[in-house]
């Protein structure tokens, strides 16, 4: 079958196309024939090298951790889904990614996709989507009426916080830039700080949740935006426990792979099906090696609005 792979590790160009061999399925896995996928900066950092010493991955590499399509084969013990469903999940962290026409997945990964969804559109939300859910509901629990601050809104993660958010009855403030402000207003957000020439810090007090992207100083400023006894989710690392000490919050980082939350991107399906979430796709590329690279440069410089897609069908 064909698969976008990397035989070592460096830039885009590093990304070449290569037949690999058709997946067999483990006995709680599908085969997914793979309609969509998406670009998310764990595609690229894993590509460069960064990860390198904690996963140790063999090559080759077949990148991409989103995927939508329909099931062409199940394993023995797989009973919730049957061949021919479309479906939609965050594959485990292995090297058998899903920039490739076929992939497979555990089952308990995966959920069917809203009736209202195009694949492409599925295939945006995963990763981001279950990053903002389980950073917004399970971490930080972030209740109604609550305040809550988001940052880089315009983005893959961000464009779905805020409508999570919305939809749990939150006050959204987000960061975006001037030429991001309505875009992030139609998402819900009430409050929008122009990084660019405003500074949260100064114009920020009692919140409640912050959901870092960013990490770096943007982190230690949110932790003084913070009420005491508020709390923070960064998606970028462990935050220091000492900011949580010195400011009396709750700090927390979080890790998208730690399981394959099947269940949570049912809710989030849920939220799509009736509306209150919509997939945010910004840029759709045809499954090629010259597209996927040009996808690669396009997430590396961290001026996408929405999700980068790849179309395979």
């Amino acid at each position: 079958m064909k698969a976008i792979t990397i035989n070592r590790y460096g830039d885009k160009n590093v990304l070449e196309e290569q037949d690999v061999a058709f997946p067999v399925p483990a006995r709680d896995q599908v085969i997914i024939e793979v309609y969509a996928a998406s670009v998310n900066p764990i595609d690229w950092n894993i590509r460069n090298g960064l990860f390198k010493e904690m996963l140790r991955f063999s090559f080759p590499i077949i990148l991409g951790w989103d995927v939508a399509g329909k099931i062409v084969e199940v394993g023995s013990d797989v009973t919730n889904v049957q061949v021919g469903d479309a479906v939609f999940a965050k594959p485990a962290l292995s090297p058998n990614g899903s920039y490739a026409t076929y992939t497979a997945v555990d089952s308990n990964y995966l959920a069917k996709i809203p009736e209202n969804l195009s694949f492409e559109e599925a295939a945006s939300i995963p990763l981001a989507g279950l990053t903002a859910w389980e950073s917004l509901v399970k971490l930080t629990n972030l209740q109604k009426g609550e305040k809550v601050l988001i940052h880089a809104g315009a983005g893959g993660v961000g464009s779905l916080a805020i409508q999570i958010a919305k939809s749990i009855g939150a006050y959204v403030v987000t960061t975006a830039s001037q030429a991001n402000e309505e875009y992030v207003k139609s998402l819900g957000a009430d409050q929008v700080i122009d990084y660019r020439t405003e500074d949260f810090e100064q114009v920020l007090h009692d919140i409640d949740v912050v959901l870092d992207t960013i990490a770096g100083e943007t982190l230690e400023k949110s932790c003084r935006v913070v009420k005491p006894g508020g709390r923070i989710v960064s998606i970028l690392g462990n935050p220091d426990q000492t900011l949580a000490d010195k400011y009396n919050i709750k700090v927390s980082g979080y890790w998208v792979f730690s399981s394959g939350f099947g269940d949570d991107l049912k809710q989030v399906a849920k939220l799509l099906a009736n509306g209150k979430v919509k997939p945010q796709v910004g840029h759709i590329f045809d499954f090629t090696e010259e597209n996927i690279k040009k996808a690669h440069e396009l997430s590396e410089s961290h001026h996408a609005k929405g999700k980068i897609v790849l179309k395979m069908k």
